[in-house]
């Protein structure tokens, strides 16, 4: 069986920024808001406001991975 890295011919560092970014970017587009609209609709402010912090937290998780993802592409880490 074969590593992620000769399956996908990346270092398994930049393959793991790449799957950290993905799921992210899923939970953020997907998830969270279904999460804060349930609490919502239940009159739950304390998991609303619980949410919206995961939320802003996760952006900002997703910014940095963006950011560590521009500088691989620059370091040349996802050419072939």
């Amino acid at each position: 069986m074969s590593n992620n890295s000769e399956n996908t011919k990346l270092e398994n560092s930049t393959y793991n920024v790449l799957s950290a970014l993905g799921r992210e970017a899923d939970f953020l587009y997907s998830t969270v808001d279904k999460y804060i609209q349930d609490a919502q609709s239940d009159g739950r402010q304390n998991l609303v406001d619980l949410w919206q912090e995961i939320k802003q937290d996760k952006q900002k998780h997703l910014t940095k991975l963006r950011q560590c993802l521009e500088q691989e592409v620059k370091d040349e880490k996802l050419s072939s």
